[in-house]
C-alpha cells in the first residue's frame, strides 16, 4: 500500500503565538488515548481523559492569562463539545450558538495556533520512528477535526484519512485500513474521478490482506465497481492498476478463500461488526450546554 512518509516541508512549525481568544482542540480515541492540540498526552496513573484534557488546556489559559476556547471530539461518547477554560482551572461547556458561527472564520481561528501541516509532520516523525500507535492516534485526531471543520471532501481531510489508512496498514489492522482507504477512494470517485485510481489502488492493497469472508466479498464488490468505472472512462493508465483490477476480479470469482500472498490475521484485528462502513457518513453531533464531565469549578486543576 504505497504512501510517502517523507516530510515535504521541514519549515512547518507551530505558531507560538496567536491572538486571544486562542482556540485549541482535543480528541479522545476509541481506546481512551487523548490528544490535545496535536500532542498525545501521557495518561499517568490512568487519569480520566476529561481531567487530562482540562488540565492541559487550563495550562494554556494560565500561560496566556486569558480564557481559552476548545473543541473536544469524544469518540467513545460519540459527541463533540465546545468549551471555555479559564486560567483558574474552571471550565464550562457552551452551546453551538454561543461560539463563533461555522465557516471560514472559525476554521481559521481553530487552525491558527497549530497549522494542520505541522501536525502531519509530527505524525510522519512518529511513523518513521516506528511509534505506530502514537502516529495512528494523532492521524485519527487530525482527520476527525479537519472533517468537522472542513468537511470530509476537503483536500486536507482526505490527506489525513489517507495517512491514517496507511498507518493502520503498517500496524496490521487491514480491515480498518481498507475502510479508511475505501472512503478516500469513494470520495475521489464522486468528486474527481481523474485522481481516483491511486486511491482505489491503495484500498485494493489493504483489501488484499483481509481474511474475513464477508468483508472480502462486500469490499471487493465495491472495489470492482470502482475499477470497472475507471476502465470505462479510460482512466487506467498504469499497468499496475490493470493488474490490481484483475486481481480483485479473480479473487471474487474464485471465492473469498483465495488469497494471493495470504497474511495471518493479527490478534488485535477488529471484527467486521466493529468497523464502520463509511466514517464520513457518521458525523458526530455537537452537544448542548451542560456536559458535566467537561465542566469544572475553580481550583480543581492539577496544575
Amino acid at each position: 500500500m504505497p504512501h510517502s512518509l517523507t516530510p515535504r516541508d521541514k519549515g512547518n512549525l507551530p505558531v507560538l503565538s496567536a491572538p486571544p481568544l486562542i482556540r485549541l482542540d482535543a480528541y479522545v480515541a476509541e481506546d481512551g488515548s487523548t490528544v490535545v492540540n496535536g500532542h498525545l498526552l501521557e495518561m499517568g496513573g490512568m487519569r480520566p481523559a476529561n481531567e487530562a484534557i482540562l488540565d492541559a488546556i487550563a495550562m494554556f489559559a494560565r500561560t496566556l492569562g486569558a480564557p481559552v476556547a476548545a473543541t473536544v471530539i469524544d469518540r467513545p461518547a460519540q459527541q463533540v463539545a465546545r468549551l471555555r477554560v479559564y486560567p483558574d482551572g474552571s471550565s464550562r461547556t457552551i452551546a453551538e450558538e454561543e461560539d463563533l458561527p461555522p465557516g471560514r472564520e472559525r476554521t481559521a481561528a481553530e487552525e491558527e495556533a497549530f497549522p494542520p501541516l505541522a501536525r502531519v509532520e509530527r505524525i510522519i516523525q512518529h511513523a518513521q520512528r516506528e511509534e505506530l500507535h502514537a502516529a495512528f492516534v494523532l492521524a485519527g485526531a487530525l482527520r476527525e477535526h479537519l472533517t468537522l471543520r472542513r468537511g470530509a471532501e476537503d483536500e486536507l481531510s482526505l490527506e489525513a484519512r489517507a495517512i491514517e489508512a496507511y498507518i493502520a496498514y503498517l500496524r496490521g489492522e487491514y480491515m480498518v485500513s481498507t475502510v479508511l482507504a475505501l472512503t478516500v477512494a469513494r470520495i475521489r470517485c464522486r468528486t474527481d474521478l481523474t485522481r481516483a485510481a491511486p486511491e482505489v489502488a491503495r484500498a485494493t492493497a489493504a483489501w488484499q490482506r483481509l481474511w474475513d469472508e464477508g468483508q472480502v466479498a462486500t469490499r471487493g464488490q465495491e472495489l470492482l465497481r470502482m475499477w470497472e468505472r475507471l476502465s470505462a472512462e479510460g482512466l487506467l493508465q498504469e499497468p499496475s492498476h490493470h493488474a490490481m483490477a484483475q486481481a480483485v476480479r479473480t479473487r471474487l470469482e474464485r471465492g473469498s478463500r483465495y488469497v494471493e500472498n495470504p497474511a495471518p490475521a493479527p490478534a488485535a484485528a477488529l471484527t467486521a461488526a466493529q468497523v464502520p462502513a463509511a466514517p464520513e457518513d457518521r458525523p458526530l453531533k455537537p452537544t448542548r450546554r451542560g456536559l458535566r464531565r467537561f465542566t469544572r469549578r475553580p481550583g480543581r486543576s492539577a496544575g
